[in-house]
């Protein structure tokens, strides 16, 4: 019986201990000292060197890409409709709105600087 009782008191322990764990740990984490520009998608600075409406395609010199933490670059994006595509042209400078979607940077929206 007196083991049965040691038992019960160390699964009691056991539980009564990892119980306030979860709680610390999350009470532990400080959002406030997160950067949400790198969480949230804002448009960024670029310009456009080649339109493919056919591919739907832009290559676009760009700006740093916060939220994909992606350095300044000349790159190919792929236009998630081929629509965004017809009002711009090479040369133009842009805002654009691109996303990672399963490892491919694919182009959610693009506007010219007017």
């Amino acid at each position: 019986m007196k083991n049965i009782q040691m038992k019960f008191a160390i699964a009691v322990i056991t539980i009564g201990a990892a119980l306030p764990l979860s709680s610390f740990a999350q009470a532990a984490m400080d959002h406030s000292k997160m950067n949400m520009s790198q969480m949230n998608p804002a448009m960024t600075d670029g310009e456009v060197k080649k339109v493919d409406l056919e591919t739907g395609k832009v290559t676009i010199k760009h700006g740093e890409i916060k939220h994909l933490d992606m350095p300044s670059m000349t790159m190919v994006f792929t236009a998630k409709d081929k629509t965004l595509l017809t009002n711009v042209k090479p040369g133009e400078k842009i805002k654009f709105m691109v996303s990672n979607e399963g490892g491919k940077m694919v182009l959610t929206d693009i506007q010219p600087v007017r």
